[in-house]
């Protein structure tokens, strides 16, 4: 099990952060496949949908409320709430990489990563929370990777099951 502290290579950390971009890319547009099926369009129509909306939440929450719907059976909405829960889960560890910047000590080593982000509490503002790029950090990178390879798996699955746009 690696260890908060341990040093990482950081240009070995910055491909893990791309593979993660690169997975977390392609189990979004797997969404098209989804809003297809849920809403009876072509795949064609749903990509112009998909690509209308302008950002992963509004996907994510097109999907689940498509699937809301009464004509949806049971079984078909458990199914494709189970798969957008778990692509939220993994969206905060995905947005902590992409909303940063790195920093370095004055040797340039102890890398870290500052998020770019304004947390508003009831009397103060937090910003810049800072996380240490050690070996705990790049395994949970590569969690999510794996993780987001099985949501892939599952939603060509129900992709197949339901009888969805290929």
């Amino acid at each position: 099990m690696p260890q908060a502290g341990r040093p990482i290579d950081f240009d070995a950390f910055l491909l893990l952060i791309g593979k993660l971009n690169y997975t977390w890319t392609n189990t979004e547009s797997l969404l098209i496949h989804l809003i297809a099926g849920l809403s009876g369009m072509d795949k064609e129509t749903a990509t112009v949908v998909f690509l209308t909306l302008n950002s992963t939440r509004a996907r994510i929450d097109l999907v689940d409320r498509l699937s809301k719907l009464d004509r949806v059976a049971p079984q078909e909405r458990d199914r494709i709430l189970s798969l957008t829960s778990q692509i939220k889960k993994q969206s905060g560890l995905r947005n902590r990489y992409n909303h940063c910047i790195y920093a370095f000590d004055t040797a340039g080593c102890n890398p870290r990563s500052i998020l770019m982000r304004i947390a508003d509490r009831k009397d103060r503002l937090m910003i810049g929370q800072v996380n240490d790029l050690d070996a705990a950090a790049a395994q949970d990178v590569q969690e999510a990777i794996n993780e987001l390879a099985a949501i892939n798996r599952h939603i060509w699955q129900t992709v197949s099951d339901f009888g969805y746009p290929e």
